[in-house]
């Protein structure tokens, strides 16, 4: 792969973690002088950038220390409005267990006081029967956001991820112990993941959420259960109109999980708000039917830790599976940039905290 290699890398005393500043140009230094730190609260957060800065063969993650001091200049900075924005090209490195890139935030519930805790960096629902061991039951994510960009090419523009990018997640754990007593959980799913997708030659996109039935990876019946917010969810191809979202135009949402129920918001100025609430801690999905085929606990057992930024879904993998739909890329940011292979995600507003009680 071909990347930027005009880039400074200096590490943080203390810290095992690299913290990383993108200077490709004098013009890029001058356009990104503020850090995103300096605007958002990344006090509990890391971050997955799509990077091998450090050349050990792995993706690079940034702690929440180092965080406090990163930007890169093409992935991850803050735009002349003091925004903060998320760029990740379709061929770039990867995590070891995902085909698709990402510039992706990562809470930490511990924040700086970090200390590799899987109980303390992560929260659960009230029903766990280990609630009290975790740094928070329950949380709460907020964002304010507009999608600027997404991948414009794939050979299987069937698949239903080609086209789509993931701008807020709530990811289990790993937990083999959970897995090898058998108890259900640590099969690192995902309860929730939110998207937007845009067909090209479509003016309209669409933004829905995604439940991941809460089974492990061989189970043929674990798969993603969508949600329309505005506009088709994600195997429809036809143009949802002005019912959907364009590309740039601002959307906020809402992720409450208070005690064992996920609440979301979906706000625009354009279309008002769409309400959605889900129940984590059995089969009964967000329509009030009880689904036979999910894990009659829902994610009970699990830990869970939020996610936002660009996951971008248009995986570069040409292999049968449902979620590989061949996105097109080089590997060589300016070219994937100019071939419109890549996804970006502009925040104007990111929080992250305790859960609140929902008002009535």
């Amino acid at each position: 792969m071909n990347f930027n290699k005009n880039l400074i890398a200096y590490t943080v005393a203390g810290l095992s973690s690299i913290a990383l500043v993108s200077c490709n140009s004098s013009e890029d230094i001058s356009k990104h002088t503020k850090l995103p730190a300096e605007k958002f609260d990344l006090t509990h957060w890391k971050i997955t950038v799509p990077t091998d800065i450090n050349n050990d063969g792995k993706v690079d993650a940034v702690s929440t220390q180092a965080i406090q001091t990163y930007q890169h200049s093409d992935y991850f900075y803050l735009d002349s409005n003091e925004n903060l924005v998320f760029t990740t090209p379709n061929k770039a490195f990867t995590t070891p267990n995902s085909s698709n890139t990402r510039s992706e935030l990562h809470q930490v519930v511990a924040g700086l006081k970090d200390k590799g805790d899987k109980y303390d960096n992560n929260f659960t629902i009230r029903a766990n029967k280990d609630a009290d061991k975790y740094g928070q039951i329950g949380g709460n994510l907020q964002a304010t956001l507009q999608v600027n960009h997404v991948a414009k090419r794939a050979k299987y523009i069937e698949k239903a991820p080609a086209y789509s990018v993931v701008v807020g997640q709530i990811h289990a754990t790993k937990d083999k112990d959970f897995v090898a007593e058998g108890e259900g959980y640590g099969y690192g799913n995902e309860p929730l993941k939110i998207y937007f997708k845009k067909w090209p030659g479509h003016k309209y996109g669409s933004v829905f959420w995604n439940y991941e039935r809460n089974l492990e990876k061989e189970n043929p019946d674990r798969k993603d259960i969508s949600y329309p917010v505005w506009g088709n969810s994600w195997l429809d191809s036809s143009a949802p109109g002005e019912k959907g979202i364009a590309l740039d135009e601002t959307f906020s949402y809402e992720v409450n999980v208070y005690e064992n129920i996920m609440y979301l918001t979906f706000t625009t100025e354009r279309h008002g708000t769409v309400n959605y609430s889900i129940n984590l801690a059995d089969n009964v999905d967000a329509y009030g039917n009880v689904d036979e085929l999910d894990h009659p606990n829902g994610y009970t057992g699990d830990g869970n830790f939020f996610k936002a930024g660009a996951y971008d879904q248009c995986s570069i993998k040409d292999a049968p599976g449902f979620w590989y739909p061949a996105c097109l890329g080089t590997g060589n940011w300016e070219t994937d940039k100019a071939n419109g292979d890549y996804a970006q995600v502009t925040f104007m507003k990111l929080t992250v905290g305790a859960a609140t009680a929902p008002k009535e």
